[in-house]
């Protein structure tokens, strides 16, 4: 079996960016887009209808547009697309060892591109108003003309909910932000922002257990964590701002994740703890998280990964095991 130079596990902006650049490369990298683990091929933006921070795109993109182009690209430069799962991989020995569902392969690099899921809370219409109201990121959809001049709800009890709250109030008329408990996680400072704030209404002991509208969101149905009392919220809007978890589960034991499970890179790289191993996207990214940042750090992985393998030797060797 062909050693392969470099393979790619995952897909969305950091995958197919990472594939571009290490086909214009020449490395002729090895892509497992993904299938079922972690969603769709394609990442999160698979489920996003309007992208419209991306630059080059004065008008908007859908994702699922987004990612058809930067698949093509990787395509048009001749990387090798496999929609597989990789189930299992095997970084102690070199050349690695990378298992998906119908292919194993040996490669001298690899990039992974995994990424992170959102935490939904699954309440009753999340599916039908996804993306028509409800959402999981204030940056990328808060300006999105559905939430402007109207009131909306974040769910959520810490820094970032209290940071997309606060962004929110930039467009919306009012924000209302939904507290399981009595208290913030939050930072004092964010915590005084808030309740400082005269378009930030707190609920306390509240939760969202269903949501209600017609073809877009309209409200939400409430309940109150210490009472159990049912009220009704009338929003447009509602964001879950309650994390995500990283798709590591794949390389516990075997490269160094931080304490939330999200993979480690050194300094201002890519670089993980394993010689001839990077990681790109929301795999190791849990601050920012838009497209655009995740499309750079794919192409930062893949530029490091064309120097680590020059000087490696794998472009010549190319051996037949």
């Amino acid at each position: 079996m062909r050693v392969q130079n470099l393979v790619i596990i995952g897909s969305g902006p950091a995958g197919y960016t990472a594939a571009i650049y290490a086909g214009r490369a020449q490395l002729k990298p090895l892509v497992f887009e993904g299938f079922n683990a972690g969603g769709v091929p394609g990442g999160q933006l698979m489920t996003t209808t309007e992208v419209e921070n991306f630059p080059g795109f004065p008008d908007g993109i859908t994702g699922p547009q987004l990612m058809k182009q930067m698949r093509q690209q990787a395509l048009r430069w001749g990387a090798n697309l496999i929609t597989d799962d990789v189930i299992k991989v095997d970084f102690r020995q070199r050349p690695f060892i990378i298992t998906a569902n119908e292919k194993e392969v040996q490669a001298f690099g690899v990039i992974i591109c995994t990424g992170a899921t959102a935490k939904r809370l699954h309440i009753l219409g999340e599916d039908e108003f996804w993306n028509n109201g409800i959402s999981a990121c204030a940056i990328c959809d808060g300006a999105s003309p559905l939430f402007r001049h109207v009131e909306v709800a974040v769910v959520g009890g810490g820094d970032t909910a209290a940071e997309e709250a606060l962004y929110l109030t930039k467009y919306a008329s009012q924000v209302h932000l939904l507290v399981r408990s009595d208290q913030l996680r939050a930072s004092k400072t964010m915590q005084n922002r808030l309740f400082a704030h005269p378009q930030i209404k707190i609920h306390w002991h509240s939760i969202p257990i269903s949501a209600h509208g017609n073809e877009i969101l309209q409200g939400l149905c409430l309940k109150n964590t210490l009472t159990g009392d049912i009220s009704q919220l009338s929003v447009n809007g509602l964001f879950y701002a309650i994390g995500h978890i990283p798709n590591t589960e794949l390389f516990k034991g075997q490269i160094t994740l931080d304490a939330q499970g999200y993979i480690i890179t050194e300094g201002k790289s890519t670089t993980t703890n394993i010689s001839g191993v990077w990681a790109a996207g929301d795999v190791q990214d849990h601050h920012y998280r838009q497209a655009v940042t995740a499309a750079g750090s794919g192409c930062m992985a893949a530029l490091e990964a064309e120097r680590w393998l020059s000087n490696y030797g794998s472009l010549s060797i190319l051996s037949v095991v």
